[in-house]
């Protein structure tokens, strides 16, 4: 634990005041359990009455997204020294450090002559005693004040632990409602702390596996209102959607976009054998990826998208498989007893999670 924090301190040292985006910080943590960077939040300076009320609303978002992260602990305001009072005010490193504060984050709030909420903020390296980036400012209606307050959040994390922020994000899911014998499943969409959920689908007919597209901008999800698993492609913007494969006597699913959104690869099952497939969505053309006697699914890109990792049983029992991405001989990576199976890549492509039963 303490030769992580450590590593932390030394970072924080060398990066520079001015380009924390060209050189952000990067945290590497090599144990599953760590200690969160103690950092300090005031309330954001209200630089109008108007705004009273909105600094707060924004600042505790802020800092519950932070904390929800795991990676930060608030400091308690009661053993603050230095009180912030204004946005442009000179930051008292040494008072900061007294209370073991490393990282500050100070911010102000005022409502425009648009009525418009305009939020900017600054963070710092106390323990370096420089500022961590440029100051960064968000413009929008009052009713988007979750969204600026996410985005903040999210420029933080950037900035402290090199790693993208994911506050300002949606998730996609299945919801569950009505009796038990007569349960709707419902495609969903909520931000990522669970804020403003809505269903997507009319509940009335099974539907599964939902995927964002890398932009956000479309879902992949399989649905049986025909009878049959069919894969369809929904458009956030209108909530227009189509159906990618309609083959007579098919039934597809578990799709999955490519890095760059322009493809998907899902199983299809026909005539009694599943394989993989490959679809270009600009074109609709359609390849087979997998052609052995067993059954092949769950694909999955590397994030480069020259890979696809996948499950099969062609050895007798489900395993992880790894192949190129025009198809080839896939290589086997799991070994171990028991079923492998829906393995996903990590995003920087080190790692792969899976689902193993024993």
């Amino acid at each position: 634990m303490q030769k992580w924090m450590v590593l932390i301190l030394v970072v924080l040292g060398l990066v520079s005041p001015l380009k924390a985006y060209a050189a952000p910080l990067k945290l590497t943590l090599t144990e599953g359990v760590i200690q969160p960077i103690p950092y300090a939040a005031p309330v954001f300076v209200a630089e109008n009455r108007a705004a009273e009320d909105w600094s707060k609303k924004i600042t505790a978002l802020v800092v519950r997204d932070l904390n929800s992260s795991g990676l930060f602990r608030q400091v308690s305001k009661a053993k603050y020294i230095s009180q912030i009072t204004s946005f442009a005010s000179p930051v008292q490193y040494s008072d900061w450090k007294a209370i073991n504060v490393q990282a500050l984050v100070t911010g102000a709030v005022k409502i425009s002559s648009k009525d418009q909420l305009v939020v900017k903020f600054r963070s710092y390296d106390v323990f370096a005693g420089q500022e961590l980036g440029d100051g960064l400012q968000f413009v929008g209606t009052k009713d988007r004040w979750r969204r600026i307050a996410h985005k903040v959040a999210d420029s933080l994390y950037s900035r402290i632990t090199g790693e993208s922020g994911y506050f300002d994000s949606q998730i996609v899911y299945v919801a569950e409602k009505g009796p038990k014998n007569a349960r709707q499943k419902n495609l969903s969409i909520m931000d990522a702390d669970g804020e403003n959920s809505r269903p997507l689908t009319d509940g009335k007919s099974l539907v599964l596996a939902p995927r964002f597209s890398p932009n956000g901008k479309q879902i992949l999800y399989t649905s049986y209102e025909t009878g049959f698993p069919r894969i369809y492609l929904l458009n956030l913007a209108n909530n227009q959607r189509r159906v990618l494969e309609n083959q007579r006597g098919t039934m597809s699913f578990a799709p999955r976009f490519s890095p760059d959104g322009g493809a998907v690869v899902y199983s299809v099952t026909k005539a009694g054998n599943t394989d993989i497939y490959r679809l270009v969505l600009g074109s609709g053309q359609s390849q087979r990826l997998t052609t052995a006697p067993s059954i092949e699914t769950a694909p999955s890109f590397s994030p480069d998208g020259h890979q696809i990792v996948f499950e099969s049983d062609r050895s007798g029992t489900q395993q992880l498989y790894i192949m190129p991405v025009a198809g080839g001989d896939p290589r086997r990576i799991s070994f171990g007893k028991g079923r492998y199976g829906t393995p996903v890549w990590s995003p920087r492509g080190d790692m792969i999670a899976f689902t193993k039963q024993s």
